[in-house]
């Protein structure tokens, strides 16, 4: 007998990645902690989005599962067309490589390659050339990210701000379906983490990247277009664009309902 294949949710059919009432536990029986409990969320093609929550809510834990970095206890995550939820370590390391680009509060740049090595290290991981369009984004990118004068430099040479360029051109050289941010601006100064979190709205809005950023900063959370808040394995509320006071005073408020 056949086994019917999962259906992609018909509400998200146009999302670049989603989950569809997913629950992650951690441990068994009575020692048991749920970090997420039947969440659905989408991230559409050209949309920022950032992920809310106090601390221990599960925000990390469902981009970890955006991400293809763990897999659910239960329910579906998507990238595009493809049920990711269930696949292997190496099916995901594979999915990983060619879909989605990956910016960290860390920067986790290699110190023993250039910038421009850095950046081409996710061709090289697939063992593949890019392509004339892919060399003219890279071109245009590291024009954009002010890191043109700077091909040559290893990491060690390089400001804070301007590494975490180098993963922001790293994330977007390959044209992944998803970026996922964790924390950051998290080891940045304030103008400069400004002008990283512009840069991630203006990956979105000109390059039609879809972002998912975690982050507990409302001025982080204020560059997004949509911010979800999570509070104890759930997702409370989804709003559009506000501004930093308003989302400061929500996080207040979760905080105090806990």
């Amino acid at each position: 007998m056949s086994t019917a294949l999962p259906v992609q949710p018909r509400t998200a059919v146009d999302a670049v990645a989603q989950v569809h009432q997913v629950v992650k536990r951690y441990g068994s029986g009575d020692a048991a902690v749920h970090a997420l409990r039947g969440v659905d969320l989408e991230v559409r093609r050209g949309e920022f989005v950032a992920i809310m929550g106090p601390s221990g809510s599960g925000k990390s834990t469902l981009m970890h599962l955006l991400a293809g970095l763990d897999s659910p206890s239960s329910g579906e995550v998507w990238l595009g067309e493809r049920e990711i939820g269930a696949l292997d370590d190496t099916a995901l390391t594979l999915l990983r490589r060619e879909r989605i680009g990956f910016v960290f509060q860390a920067f986790n740049l290699v110190p023993t390659l250039d910038v421009i090595g850095n950046v081409m290290l996710p061709f090289e991981l697939r063992g593949a050339k890019p392509t004339r369009e892919e060399r003219d984004l890279i071109g245009r990118l590291l024009d954009e990210l002010g890191l043109a004068d700077r091909l040559g430099h290893r990491p060690r040479e390089l400001s804070g701000g301007q590494q975490q360029r180098v993963a922001i051109a790293r994330a977007l050289a390959s044209r992944p379906r998803l970026v996922v941010a964790d924390e950051p601006t998290g080891n940045l100064d304030s103008r400069t983490g400004r002008e990283v979190l512009a840069l991630l709205a203006g990956a979105a809005a000109n390059h039609g990247q879809a972002i998912a950023m975690v982050t507990h900063d409302p001025v982080a959370a204020s560059y997004a277009d949509r911010i979800v808040f999570l509070a104890d394995g759930r997702v409370v509320a989804e709003e559009g664009r506000m501004e930093a006071e308003r989302i400061a005073r929500f996080m207040l408020s979760l905080e105090a309902d806990r």
